[in-house]
């Protein structure tokens, strides 16, 4: 009997939008290819955190209709990427005795040296840990080993690390979700999936720092070797550029997010004005000082927060630079801006599966997307890459399944007519 196609759905909470990406797993080549999205205005976020529940749970409800309309069935299960002010990224130590005599390493010896590491941990009552990811292992002191599964040694040790957030903000996440009528089967930090999203296999294993700058808050996420070894929440984003143009320009939010956005960083000309439109009357503000206003804050976010996760580190482990992703990447001048502040190569990065995005969703604030359903593929294939904490423990009760709710593939009259919708929806992308 031919097997089914798995579906892989994934919701990004963000602070500006929610959005709902869905993925089918080919049975030939085992890859994951898009077939929907649905996004809606995000409300009741702020910094990556929920501040308002209802409001929360409409956007999120109004992202998951929009992605279920696309593809023709109801999104049961979905794994949620979130972010947060209060990420701690602790590393670990274990070291397991495989015998006196050299043997193979198995499952099990993974798992004991995984739990010995983890137990070296110290957490705090009220925090969790969401991620443990082992960075490295290393078999009778020989380190940089990838996968020791079948390899012959008489000592296991690994690298371990452990991403710890606030419990609350865990359950507050679930219990959105859930009210919203999906039900939660994993939790991932968005610096991650950001990476995972915006990252070529080669710039992971040479060595990479992706900054992802949000609405509320800005991610960072460390390669090297191909595995991530720092994930960090900064709190400042692209709101509060916004925040800075409105105080010192003295116009409304709006109009200031407006700005934000048709604004450069490249040395404007001589006495260059723009010009907006505020109840009616025009006003004249110079580009120089807007520009001023944004750099400081930039120079802020990188000469500090940036630079002091980084401290420490030697820049040389990082040959691809920083990829920058999120809204505020699309600034025009941000690289060489950045470039001159970090002192290291610097690109803006698009999903690496753009030719999978819908059209109008290739750009460097939809990489998020592309790396939940990135994450959820290595997750699937690799058992160990990604260990996730139990979401049975966080969950609340509440959660009540929408009608019609099976997590099932339509038959395959129901199929003919969704997929050939998706295809005309999608004819660019095929």
């Amino acid at each position: 009997m031919k097997r089914e196609p798995d579906i892989f759905v994934g919701l990004d909470l963000g602070t500006s939008k929610v959005s709902v990406v869905v993925a089918e797993r080919d049975v030939r080549s085992d890859e994951a290819q898009i077939i929907g999205v649905g996004q809606a205005p995000s409300a009741g976020i702020r910094k990556g955190m929920i501040v308002n529940l209802e409001q929360a749970v409409l956007a999120v409800r109004r992202a998951l209709k929009e992605a279920e309309t696309m593809v023709g069935f109801t999104l049961d299960d979905v794994t949620v990427a979130f972010s947060g002010v209060e990420v701690d990224s602790v590393m670990s130590h274990g070291m397991v005795s495989l015998g006196r005599t050299p043997r193979q390493i198995e499952i099990d010896d993974v798992e004991r040296v995984i739990e010995t590491a983890q137990s070296e941990l110290s957490v705090s009552s009220n925090r969790s840990v969401l991620h443990t990811i082992p960075v490295k292992y290393s078999i009778d002191g020989n380190s940089g080993i990838d996968d020791p599964l079948g390899m012959t040694g008489i000592r296991l040790e690994i690298e371990l690390q452990s991403v710890v957030v606030p419990t609350t903000a865990l359950q507050n996440v679930v219990n959105c979700v859930e009210k919203a009528g999906a039900r939660v089967n994993g939790l991932v930090v968005k610096p991650l999936v950001a990476a995972l999203g915006a990252l070529s296999s080669e710039e992971r294993t040479a060595g990479a720092v992706v900054v992802s700058i949000g609405g509320g808050t800005t991610g960072v996420a460390i390669f090297v070797d191909g595995r991530p070894i720092r994930l960090s929440v900064i709190p400042i984003g692209g709101d509060h550029i916004t925040n800075d143009l409105a105080y010192v320009a003295k116009i409304p939010i709006s109009v200031a997010e407006e700005l934000k956005k048709r604004l450069s960083l490249e040395p404007p000309e001589e006495d260059e004005e723009f010009e907006v439109v505020i109840r009616g009357k025009a006003k004249t503000m110079p580009i120089d000082a807007l520009v001023e206003v944004v750099s400081c804050r930039l120079e802020e976010l990188f000469s500090h927060h940036v630079k002091e996760i980084l401290d420490g580190m030697n820049y040389h482990a990082f040959p691809s630079g920083i990829i920058l992703t999120g809204g505020v990447a699309l600034t025009e001048g941000l690289e060489g801006f950045v470039s001159d502040v970090m002192e290291l190569p610097v690109r803006v990065g698009a999903p690496i599966v753009s030719h999978q995005m819908p059209p109008g969703m290739s750009s460097c604030q939809y990489s998020s997307l592309a790396g939940i359903v990135r994450y959820l593929v290595e997750r699937d294939r690799h058992r160990y890459r990604y260990i996730e904490t139990s979401v049975g423990v966080l969950r609340g009760g509440g959660y009540t399944s929408r009608e019609p709710s099976p997590r099932r593939m339509p038959s395959f009259g129901e199929a003919r007519g969704v997929f050939d919708s998706i295809k005309r929806a999608f004819k660019d992308l095929f």
